[in-house]
């Protein structure tokens, strides 16, 4: 009897903890994980109006269940096509629950979310609309028993999987073609090393009036790319801007330098010079220039390829914490093409790809924006007609993707879903 009263404590309190997280009135304080998700004020409002309207039931998902229960690895999209036929209407989903849930961000694996019909309309709640004991109301156990806590702010589901684009957050950068160029550059690895890679030290140089230095409020962390890849606008071949490669990660250890050089110096290897013995070694050894100049130290820390001579260094940018919230744009959308696949040389992409579109900040793009893809309808010949007429089919809505990472006019987005290849010149437009 004591074990199971211990039970039933430690079951009471880990619900009671669930809901006092949850609560509108924030009994407990917002859990950091939640305070790096804020909601927006339109958001806000969204979900105040479908509280107290609620949902067309006819806006529903054709096969919403009448009552799910939130697994590991959920996210709140998923949960969102689960129940409406449009995913990004997530603040209407989080207003159908309003009373229980006043973060959208802190839903929990373990709850039980209940579908509830009424004169039309629709709403979720945690609980269900009976009395039983499976989503009734919590029974009162009186007793004093030892109890177990738990965090729940780490285990609240995320808006979607973010491991899908974390990898993309720093390494696309988009450039002007002047930008990469004055970039400072690896002048050589140590020991002569063709290939630089994770741990081995290397050394570059910046421009003429740049050098690379350490100094006050000057960087120390720099990313590594190589050649700009341009990305053309589908619609008139405009280039938009230059697609670095991203290759690793260095820190700058010791700052380039300009020292005098010593009257003379014996030679560390053969050079050529018209002065040279049998062996080809200079039988006398030339006086270097005063002002020699000596190249800064880097430390390669981290690589996704190999590194070499000539490869560019960027500064290291603020990690942001972004609210990624798919939602639907606030302006109509115009000329959207798909433009680029992230880091293939193919044409065509497949879901959970990161693709580069023709639209950016200066377009009023945004990350967590979700575009509906349109295909292109085929063009041809109507055998049916005599006179052989060409046709074009009707361009087809084929999925959805979502904007994290914004540039002036490019844009990065993650392909959420489609039913077929999407590919380079696709159409974007608003999901509606």
């Amino acid at each position: 009897m004591p074990n199971q009263l211990n039970q039933a404590a430690v079951q009471f309190q880990r619900r009671r903890m669930t809901f006092s997280a949850l609560s509108l009135l924030g009994l407990m304080s917002t859990p950091s994980w939640a305070q790096r998700y804020p909601v927006t004020s339109e958001q806000k409002a969204t979900a105040e109006r479908v509280a107290q309207n609620g949902v067309p039931v006819s806006e529903l998902a054709a096969n919403a269940p009448d009552s799910y229960t939130v697994k590991a690895g959920d996210t709140l999209w998923g949960i969102s096509g689960l129940y409406l036929s449009k995913p990004w209407r997530w603040p209407e989903l989080w207003g159908m629950n309003r009373q229980d849930v006043s973060n959208p961000h802190l839903i929990y694996p373990g709850q039980t979310l209940y579908l509830i019909r009424q004169g039309g309309l629709a709403r979720l709640s945690l609980r269900s609309n009976n009395n039983s004991s499976d989503g009734g109301e919590i029974p009162t156990v009186k007793v004093v028993p030892r109890t177990r806590t738990e965090a729940l702010s780490a285990n609240a589901l995320p808006t979607l999987r973010i491991q899908l684009i974390e990898p993309f957050l720093a390494e696309p950068v988009v450039v002007d073609e002047r930008t990469l160029l004055e970039a400072p550059h690896i002048v050589a690895g140590q020991d002569d090393r063709v290939l630089i890679s994770r741990g081995d030290r290397a050394y570059a140089r910046g421009e003429a009036n740049t050098p690379l230095v350490i100094g006050p409020g000057l960087p120390r962390d720099f990313r590594v790319f190589r050649s700009a890849k341009p990305i053309k606008n589908p619609n008139n071949g405009e280039i938009l801007g230059y697609e670095a490669q991203y290759l690793g990660r260095a820190r700058l250890e010791r700052s380039e330098s300009t020292q005098d050089a010593p009257e003379a110096s014996p030679p560390l290897r053969p050079f050529p010079d018209s002065r040279v013995s049998d062996q080809g070694y200079p039988t006398e050894a030339p006086k270097p220039a005063p002002g020699e100049v000596v190249p800064a130290t880097i430390d390669i820390v981290s690589i996704k390829e190999e590194i070499r001579a000539g490869d560019r260094l960027l500064p290291e940018p603020p990690r942001q914490l972004v609210n990624y919230v798919p939602r639907a744009p606030e302006m109509p959308i115009t000329g959207g093409r798909i433009a680029s696949v992230y880091g293939s040389a193919v044409a065509n992409a497949a879901q959970n790809q990161v693709v580069a579109i023709n639209l950016g900040k200066r377009d009023g793009i945004e990350a967590g924006h979700v575009l509906a893809i349109l295909t292109e309808g085929a063009r041809m010949i109507d055998k049916t007609d005599d006179q052989r007429t060409r046709v074009k089919l009707p361009d087809e809505r084929n999925g959805l993707l979502m904007v994290f990472r914004t540039f002036d006019r490019v844009s990065y987005a993650l392909i959420l879903e489609i039913k077929q290849t999407v590919r380079v010149g696709d159409r974007l437009i608003h999901p509606l």
